[in-house]
């Protein structure tokens, strides 16, 4: 499916290919892991504001979302609360 995108101020419009957004969740971490996996493993990374340095071979591999299942949850600005009723993990 195609869009239209309005793109510099407003001054063009062009038209791109709707692709699954895969920004959060674990459709992210798999893009992550492939990023990751073309890089050399002493590659490295700097956070932190500069402050600290680590190499990609020293990452740990991302874990999974666990299950929300049966938590409670906070609602209408913390006046109730109500159980997580879904089964899977929430991404």
């Amino acid at each position: 499916m195609k869009v239209k995108r309005v793109s510099a101020r407003g001054t063009s419009i062009r038209e791109v290919e709707l692709e699954p957004e895969n920004w959060s969740g674990d459709k992210y971490r798999a893009v992550q892991q492939e990023r990751i996996a073309k890089v050399s493993k002493d590659y490295v990374i700097v956070s932190g504001r500069g402050t600290r340095t680590q190499k990609v071979g020293d990452l740990p591999a991302p874990k999974p979302r666990p299950s929300t299942f049966g938590w409670t949850r906070v609602t209408n600005r913390g006046t109730s609360s109500r159980k997580s009723r879904n089964t899977g993990s929430t991404s």
